[in-house]
C-alpha cells in the first residue's frame, strides 16, 4: 500500500490520551505545584509563612501523592495497552541512565533532548507521564531520593509534556521541526533550572542572608534577591542544559525522531483486531482494523 501514511508522513498516534479525568487531574496538581513552587512571591509579607519555611519541604512532598494519581488517572483513562507500557518503560529506563552522565559537568545532561523528542512524537500525556516518572527512576538509581523529588518530577512532567503541546505535530518535519524543538528546549532548559531553584531558594535565607528569601520583603525586593541567587548559583549550568539539548536535538534528533516514529506505528497502539469470516470459517482471520 502506498500513500502518506504508509511510508511515515501520517503522525504517530497518541500513545496516552487526556480524557477528562485525566485533564482534571493533570490541572489539580498544576494548581498546587504552582503553590509550591511560588509561595515565596503568593504569600504577603504578614502571613507569617516564614514560621512553617522548614515543614514546607515535607509538606510539598506530598505532591508525589498527587503526581501517581495523575499517572494512574491517566493511564486508566487512556486505557493504555501493554505495547505503549512497555515504551514507556524503556524510555524512562533509558533517560534515567542518561541523566547521571555528566552529572556535575557543566549542565552535560543529556537526558533533557531524550523528553523532548519523546513528548514531541508521543504527545502531552504520554509527556507528562514519562518526565515524571523518569525523574523518579532517576532518583532511586542515583539515590537522589528526598524532599526535593516531587518538585523535579512535577518540573520534569511539564517540561516534557510541553513538547508533546507545540504546534505542527501533524505537518512539521525536517530542518522546521528540529528548531522549533531546539528552540524549546533552550528555553525549557532554563525554565527547568529556575523551577528548582525556586524550590530550594526559601531555605537558603540562612545562608546566603544577600541572595536568600526574605518573608518580611515584599515582592519586588524578594523577585530582585531570586534573580540575583539564579545568577550567582546556576546560569552556567543551565546554559550547559540549554546548549546540550541544542546540539543533540539538532544531530542527533533527526534519528531518534524517526525511531521513536517507526516504532509507535509497528507497535499500532491505536489498531484494534476484529475478526471477519472469510469462505465459512466458524473462526476467520484475524484483521487488523486502523482506526
Amino acid at each position: 500500500m502506498s500513500g502518506p501514511g504508509s511510508r511515515g508522513g501520517r503522525a504517530a498516534p497518541a500513545v496516552v490520551r487526556l480524557g477528562p479525568r485525566a485533564v482534571a487531574a493533570l490541572v489539580l496538581v498544576g494548581g498546587v505545584g504552582v503553590a509550591a513552587f511560588g509561595w515565596p512571591f503568593l504569600a504577603p509579607p504578614t502571613s507569617q509563612v516564614a514560621a512553617h519555611a522548614q515543614d514546607a519541604p515535607w509538606l510539598f512532598a506530598g505532591l508525589l501523592v498527587l503526581l501517581v494519581a495523575v499517572v494512574a488517572a491517566t493511564v486508566s483513562e487512556s486505557g493504555l495497552g501493554p505495547k505503549a507500557v512497555a515504551m514507556l518503560g524503556v524510555l524512562a529506563a533509558a533517560g534515567a541512565a542518561l541523566r547521571p552522565i555528566g552529572a556535575g559537568t557543566a549542565g552535560i545532561e543529556p537526558m533533557f533532548f531524550l523528553m523532548v523528542l519523546s513528548g514531541r512524537v508521543l504527545g502531552p500525556g504520554f509527556g507528562f507521564t514519562l518526565g515524571s516518572l523518569t525523574m523518579f527512576a532517576s532518583a532511586l538509581l542515583t539515590g537522589g531520593v528526598g524532599p526535593w523529588m516531587p518538585f523535579q518530577m512535577l518540573a520534569m512532567g511539564w517540561f516534557t509534556m510541553g513538547a508533546g503541546l507545540l504546534p505542527g505535530p501533524d505537518r512539521l518535519r525536517g530542518g522546521g521541526e528540529r528548531a522549533l524543538l531546539a528552540g524549546y528546549g533552550f528555553l525549557a532548559a532554563f525554565a527547568y533550572g529556575t523551577l528548582m531553584n525556586l524550590a530550594g531558594w526559601p531555605f537558603m535565607s540562612g545562608l546566603a542572608s544577600n541572595v536568600g528569601f526574605d518573608a518580611a520583603a515584599g515582592v519586588p525586593a524578594n523577585l530582585a534577591r531570586f534573580a540575583a541567587y539564579c545568577l550567582a548559583t546556576s546560569v552556567g549550568w543551565d546554559l550547559g542544559r540549554a546548549v546540550v539539548t541544542v546540539v543533540l536535538t539538532l544531530t542527533a534528533g533527526p534519528a531518534v525522531l524517526r525511531a521513536l516514529r517507526r516504532a509507535t506505528r509497528r507497535a499500532a497502539f491505536e489498531t484494534g483486531v476484529t475478526f471477519e469470516d472469510h469462505g465459512g470459517s466458524p473462526r476467520g482471520h484475524p484483521t487488523a482494523v486502523d482506526r
